[in-house]
């Protein structure tokens, strides 16, 4: 599976997330859990599978956040971690992951935004997990210089300065 242009995930990474979210839709009674990139692509849906168009939802998640980011800032946070909304049948819950990626958590009246606020907490830390170390692998690594040569080194420009 990929996500955004500048980080991927392969199959173990998958079926992890995927497990942390099976995990959270059973404990929580929420009806789906979906993972969206900051710029507006699905990554991941688990659970019951939307009705609507996934395409507009995601790129509204992400504008939704960012609009709220913003909020924050004016009044002196430096984001919001989570967001609610409520309808009257349906109500979403969205928490950022890693400060890359967006978990929107769609439930209705079968459960209550306590059960699902409790049990997205242990969730988020989870995928926070998963996402920091899928993000760092795919981090460009600094080249690294071999001690003998660093020494040397050192002791060219000893030899060269007089020192």
């Amino acid at each position: 599976m990929t996500g955004a242009s500048s980080w991927s995930f392969g199959e173990d990474d998958s079926r992890q997330i995927t497990a942390i979210l099976d995990e959270f839709l059973a404990q929580s009674s929420a009806r789906t859990a979906l993972i969206v990139d900051k710029a507006g692509q699905m990554v991941a849906t688990v659970g019951e599978t939307p009705t609507f168009d996934s395409t507009a939802f995601a790129s509204l998640t992400a504008a939704d956040f960012s609009a709220n980011d913003q909020l924050a800032k004016m009044i002196g946070e430096a984001e919001f971690g989570s967001l609610f909304h409520q309808g009257e049948q349906e109500s979403l819950y969205l928490a950022d992951i890693a400060g890359r990626v967006i978990l929107v958590v769609l439930f209705d009246t079968r459960t209550t935004l306590g059960l699902v606020k409790l049990r997205v907490k242990a969730t988020v830390g989870s995928l926070n997990q998963v996402f920091t170390e899928m993000l760092n692998k795919d981090a460009p690594q600094a080249p690294r210089v071999e001690t003998d040569f660093v020494d040397d080194a050192e002791d060219e420009i000893d030899r060269l300065f007089g020192g």
